[in-house]
């Protein structure tokens, strides 16, 4: 899609400790090998029969890799420490069934596109690091 300079997630090694260090990103989402803004608009939707079949043939993506995202959404997501605190910054409370959806919704009137300042919002959870 990007070529090949996007395909690899940058890591640093620290000077101090030699430990590898991996800053936030807004390119992936946490351990997963495709792009956050792919994981993030696939997923705005519910998966139908027909819907996965699309999918599948657009982005190469295993129906079992989909599910696993939507998983992810409705249930990592919505347990997770970082989220328990992060989502008292939206009121009206989000609607967690309809992830990632409402959360895409509330950034329509940032200065920048939605999807991005989406994911610059979810980037602390892109790393443990962080």
């Amino acid at each position: 899609m990007l070529g090949a300079m996007h395909n690899r997630r940058l890591s640093f090694c620290c000077a101090r400790c030699d430990k590898r260090v991996t800053p936030p990103s807004v390119r992936f989402l946490g351990r997963r090998v495709y792009y956050g803004a792919v994981v993030v608009l696939a997923c705005l939707r519910e998966l139908t029969g027909q819907r996965v079949i699309a999918l599948e043939q657009l982005l190469g993506v295993d129906r079992r890799t989909l599910r696993r995202w939507r998983r992810w959404w409705s249930e990592e997501f919505v347990q997770s420490p970082w989220w328990s605190v992060a989502k008292a910054r939206f009121s009206p409370t989000l609607d967690h069934g309809r992830l990632p959806g409402s959360l895409l919704e509330r950034f329509a009137a940032a200065p920048a596109p939605a999807l991005v300042a989406l994911l610059r919002f979810l980037s602390p959870i892109t790393t443990r690091s962080a």
